[in-house]
């Protein structure tokens, strides 16, 4: 009812279970899907991945939405395909403006879990997210500059105000990097300039306080 009532969104289709969205995805190829994780036949994470796997889904994104904010549930998110994560207690506005954010080719976390994220990433002994093979290396100077401004959460404008540039540019860049690194999306760039050093969890963070 919520995205129903905006006028620039249109639900397409909606789903009672994991492979039902999936087969709707599929059918309808939507701008974005939000994706619950508990749900019967097949859970989130998994119809997640199935879609991010598919090529022919490329352009579709994914903003899991859940009342479970536990680490695992976002490192599972993101190890799947997501491109956003959000608890259910958010608020209608926000809702709204993280489809607009996600669809638009930006990632997004829940603020409250997204340090806790980052720690469990950085310890955990589990394989990198498929996609993100290699740190900034490859990366100019400015390109590091940008992948760092990505990894603290800003955005394209944000990004473009913080360092003179216009948004375009800025766009351009984060491209860029995304293709040198192998990165699928902006959530992938937070975990590689986490990874890689260019960004260090402040102090409590990695101990999940």
């Amino acid at each position: 009812m919520l995205v129903g009532s905006d006028r620039d969104m249109e639900v397409v289709g909606q789903a009672g279970n994991g492979l039902e969205a999936v087969e709707l995805t599929r059918a309808h190829r939507p701008d974005l899907v939000v994706m619950d994780i508990r749900m019967p036949e097949l859970d989130g994470i998994e119809a997640t991945r199935r879609i991010a796997a598919d090529e022919h889904l490329a352009g579709v994104k994914v903003l899991v939405l859940t009342t479970y904010d536990t680490d695992e549930h976002i490192v599972d998110a993101l190890h799947a395909g997501a491109s956003g994560f959000l608890v259910k207690d958010t608020r209608p506005a926000e809702l709204l403006a993280a489809i607009r954010t996600v669809a638009a080719g930006e990632s997004l976390l829940s603020p409250g879990p997204t340090a806790r994220l980052i720690a469990r990433v950085l310890s955990s002994p589990r394989i990198p997210p498929a996609g993100v093979p290699g740190g900034p290396d490859r990366l100019s100077e400015r390109e590091r500059q940008v992948l760092c401004l990505v990894g603290r959460g800003l955005n394209n404008a944000e990004i473009a105000e913080t360092l003179g540039l216009s948004p375009l540019t800025a766009k351009t860049h984060v491209s860029r990097i995304m293709g040198k690194v192998g990165a699928r999306d902006r959530a992938q760039l937070v975990i590689v300039a986490y990874k890689s050093g260019l960004v260090v969890p402040a102090a409590g963070e990695a101990d999940g306080n």
